[in-house]
């Protein structure tokens, strides 16, 4: 593997061609006509413009990234987050390029990326689930299963992922309202409209596992990530390690994140997501085929750099560490810092950033592919950059992250960062004694 595609923006792939050239690997960006200006774009050995800025005819446009692959000639596709990384035929046809996928293989891409197909793999390798449907599920059958399970329920999207196409219902008479409305929204972001129920568990944390596999049967954890702090679904705050697990639930978590990498045959970078009950039971949700946004908090605890991992292991180097020696050091934290308005809902912020300075200190990174004189564009993710910091305990990481959020100056877009300084001083996130609805719940003031 000598020359590497980079398939995304933004963040990611600034963060992937940095780990490229840490390896001495060739790169190329691929870019819309609105990213002309983007930092990925100023740092790659080369760029090649694939359409038009609509995601659609860019980003999510395979054939144009796969002849900017063939007019290139590189050897190798980074997918990141988001776009095409989950995308089985999208890894199936780099294949048939004779081209390196950096993620799993397109059997496991779809084995895991069929959100009910995953619940059946998790019950047979013994992963504990959520009562609900064994697969996509007809109204009938939706309603026969909540019947049995009991309400509140939640209707997902079989192909979902970032929290779309999942929405709850609290008796029969929503019931098929929320079923219609989860398929149009289903089909609409992924081309599939089918659903699968499960039981909502009320009062859950969301905690997530990061693996690592490589073609020789090497598999490892790197621990867990606490991810709850969300609204609408969309993480906030993530941190690692989690406040709420002890060592017997940390250990049996891991355990069965690998059952599942195992039984999916899985290489390279994943994650397993789990709900946490208030009895600090677990339960299998879903596994994301791919990096996460939130990665930054596991290499910063576990000393691995994760991007660097996916692609040595996509070129058939072994995972770089064993499990005796991986080890949690400390604690970090990141919020995600959004071009977006707090005191008019969340509303998006495009524009151009006049004014930058991002903060710096001991303990703290920030990831992030905007500049001074960048302009952000309405046509894609909010998300400009991550704050991440690290502490030797979870009192320090945080202390740590409200510091770094009063030196972060931005001018000439609203962003979250007035957001998650008032949520930094909340007591609840203070303690770590939050749920997945503990922001729906309070609406957190903006100073």
């Amino acid at each position: 593997m000598e020359k590497v595609l980079i398939a995304n923006r933004g963040e990611i792939a600034v963060r992937a061609i940095r780990a490229c050239r840490e390896l001495g690997l060739a790169t190329v960006a691929v870019h819309s006509t609105a990213d002309e200006g983007a930092l990925h774009v100023r740092q790659a050995d080369e760029a090649v413009c694939i359409g038009p800025p609509h995601a659609r005819q860019s980003y999510l446009n395979v054939e144009a990234i796969l002849e900017a692959a063939r007019r290139t000639g590189v050897d190798a596709v980074y997918p990141g987050y988001g776009f095409l990384a989950e995308n089985a035929a999208f890894a199936a046809a780099c294949r048939d390029e004779n081209l390196v996928f950096v993620g799993p293989s397109p059997e496991a891409i779809e084995a895991m990326g069929d959100k009910a197909r995953a619940r059946q793999v998790a019950a047979a390798a013994g992963v504990p689930t959520i009562p609900g449907t064994d697969g996509k599920a007809s109204l009938e059958e939706a309603l026969e299963a909540a019947a049995e399970i009991g309400y509140p329920v939640l209707v997902k999207a079989a192909a979902g992922g970032g929290g779309r196409g999942i929405r709850a219902a609290r008796d029969e008479t929503e019931l098929a309202g929320v079923i219609a409305r989860a398929a149009a929204e289903a089909g609409a972001a992924f081309g599939d409209d089918g659903v699968y129920l499960e039981k909502l568990l009320v009062g859950a944390r969301h905690v997530e596992v990061q693996v690592l596999g490589d073609s020789q049967g090497n598999l490892v954890h790197l621990f867990e990530r606490e991810c709850s702090l969300q609204r609408r679904r969309q993480k906030l705050l993530e941190e690692a390690p989690s406040p709420a697990l002890d060592a017997a639930t940390r250990e049996a978590m891991a355990g069965a994140a690998l059952r599942l990498a195992r039984a999916a045959r899985y290489e390279n970078a994943g994650t397993v997501e789990f709900l946490l009950d208030r009895d600090g039971a677990f339960s299998f949700i879903e596994m994301n085929t791919r990096i996460q946004v939130e990665h930054p908090v596991t290499e910063l605890v576990t000393g691995v750099d994760l991007v660097r991992e996916q692609l040595s292991i996509a070129g058939g180097a072994p995972v770089s560490v064993r499990q005796d020696e991986l080890v949690l050091s400390g604690a970090a934290i990141e919020v995600r810092i959004n071009a977006e308005d707090p005191e008019r809902d969340f509303l998006p912020s495009p524009g151009e950033i006049t004014a930058l300075e991002l903060p710096r200190g001991p303990g703290v990174r920030v990831d992030t592919a905007a500049y001074a004189g960048y302009t952000v564009p309405p046509f894609y993710d909010s998300l400009i950059a991550k704050l991440c910091c690290h502490g030797r305990d979870r009192a320090e990481a945080l202390e740590r992250t409200r510091r770094a959020l009063e030196e972060f100056s931005i001018e000439g877009i609203h962003t979250t960062v007035p957001f998650h300084r008032e949520l930094l001083d909340d007591d609840a996130v203070q303690a770590g004694e939050y749920d997945v609805e503990y922001l729906e719940r309070r609406s957190v003031s903006v100073r």
